[in-house]
């Protein structure tokens, strides 16, 4: 671990310094196989995610010296970034810049790259070897934390999991821990930019780092991107990705600065301002709201008085596995045989079964497979991204097949038991509206359909939710707009 310090010179050449590493970057990217840099979950950001990152920084010029973290630095173009802006917009003062980087292949083009920022903006360096995860330093030292960390997920029992166990649930992704390692070394009122998955801002699987973060930073900036395809230069990404701005402190701002554009050439930028508590949920989801009408969506929900849980009714996800259990599965009704449903079986908002596929009936004895004939609202636990609704739903009612005493789920249904007709019909209207389709969309970028997350949305009270119910069951249209129509007498 070298400190380089340098003094400033004026330097000659038409590039700037972000141009140059750029282009040195795309020399080495082409050089390494994109299998071999997915495997580590390496992606470099492109140099207009890289100046859009570092606009969002705060300038202080009152500060003499401040440093940077930039762990999982790659090829350095958000440390370079960083300091270009800050010395443009007439930062003078003291710079020092730490990266972290463990790939052999990519330490020259790095050094060389803050070799060349060094000399032309009179700054100090340092580049780590070391696991960042790794080091058992703890101490707030970096005013200023930028990074596009490692999309990688790991065993629970690595040892960079094992290092951070209050923000780990289950095997978690190196980047999520990489942010909370850099919060934990941020100085109070300091900031951090991350260019990272959106996977973080609900679910159980990421509560423990949720509350962490919170309990340390509020969130200042987000942007987000339309597509998840033209995020990084080159690469195929498919997670839903974001930029974020968080500051260490527990005062949180009023509202949150929220931006949106179709690609990372930021060309057609959106920008609107959102309550701070309609996007940080009391639960602690993270809303990420791109327009006024999403905006609304949220006021009108988050002010309802239970959510399916209060209510009991909550969503489970469905028992069999076929795959797994081929022992059980017959393709035709035979003795003792009672029908396992799957996603198809949703049609037009009700459960048609059978329809003339393979394993649609299963014989067993085992009590973990069965589950009693009654009424359910099935709902697709996957959908495409190009369809029209996430929530895709469906009712079957204890009418319906009543020769059956016991039914089966497949696993990529989700399952919500009611304890009548009137229920199934309420529930079957929330998840059936354009409003709460519209919520879910907000709240989840990714085309799972998660149960913890549904069984924390807002909903009417029990008996609201069993007379919206009666009102569809006299209608018989189980379609959208009349969804909408119903819902809208009850949540304004």
């Amino acid at each position: 671990m070298t400190i380089f310090p340098v003094f400033f010179h004026t330097f000659a050449s038409e590039m700037t310094s972000l141009e140059k590493a750029y282009a040195a970057t795309a020399a080495f990217v082409e050089s390494i196989p994109k299998a071999q840099r997915k495997r580590y979950g390496q992606f470099f950001t492109s140099r207009k995610s890289a100046e859009y990152m570092a606009g969002l920084f705060s300038l202080q010029k009152e500060k003499t010296r401040q440093s940077i973290l930039d762990a999982g630095a790659g090829t350095g173009l958000l440390s370079i970034a960083l300091v270009e802006h800050l010395r443009n917009e007439g930062y003078n003062g003291q710079l020092f810049v730490c990266c972290y980087e463990t790939d052999n292949k990519v330490l020259p083009v790095l050094t060389a790259n803050l070799d060349e920022l060094a000399k032309r903006y009179n700054i100090t360096y340092q580049i780590i070897t070391d696991n960042f995860l790794l080091e058992e330093v703890q101490e707030e030292r970096y005013d200023i934390v930028i990074g596009n960390p490692p999309y990688l997920k790991i065993p629970k029992d690595a040892p960079e999991a094992q290092a951070l166990p209050e923000v780990c649930y289950g095997a978690p992704n190196l980047y999520f821990l990489f942010w909370a390692k850099s919060i934990q070394q941020l100085r109070p009122g300091g900031e951090l930019v991350y260019i990272i998955p959106r996977s973080w801002t609900s679910g159980a699987y990421f509560a423990r780092f949720r509350n962490f973060l919170f309990r340390n930073c509020v969130i200042t900036d987000i942007h987000i991107f339309d597509s998840r395809e033209k995020v990084f230069d080159g690469e195929s990404v498919l997670q839903e990705t974001m930029i974020i701005k968080v500051r260490k402190t527990v005062t949180h701002p009023e509202h949150v600065s929220m931006t949106a554009s179709s690609s990372s050439d930021f060309a057609d930028l959106r920008h609107y301002e959102v309550a701070y508590n309609a996007v940080v949920a009391p639960n602690e989801y993270v809303f990420l709201v791109t327009s006024a009408e999403e905006s609304q969506v949220l006021t009108m929900l988050n002010r309802l008085p239970d959510t399916l849980q209060t209510v009991q009714m909550k969503m489970h996800t469905g028992i069999i596995v076929d795959f797994r259990t081929r022992e059980v599965l017959r393709n035709k009704a035979v003795n003792g045989a009672v029908p396992l449903f799957y996603s198809h079986h949703i049609r037009n908002g009700r459960v048609v079964w059978p329809a003339g596929e393979d394993g649609e009936y299963m014989v067993t004895d085992r009590t973990g497979f069965l589950q009693a004939n009654g009424n359910y609202v099935f709902v697709k636990r996957f959908t495409s991204k190009e369809e029209h609704r996430r929530l895709q739903c469906g009712i079957l009612l204890a009418t319906d097949y009543p020769q059956y005493e016991h039914i089966g789920t497949q696993n990529k249904i989700n399952f919500i038991k009611c304890a009548t007709a009137e229920e199934a019909y309420g529930i079957y209207i929330l998840l059936n509206s354009t409003l709460y389709d519209s919520y879910y969309r907000i709240l989840n970028g990714s085309t799972q359909v998660n149960s913890t997350e549904i069984n924390a949305m807002p909903v009417p009270s029990h008996d609201t939710i069993i007379e919206m119910g009666q009102q569809l069951m006299v209608q018989n249209d189980l379609s959208e707009a009349t969804c909408n129509n119903i819902i809208r007498q009850w949540i304004t």
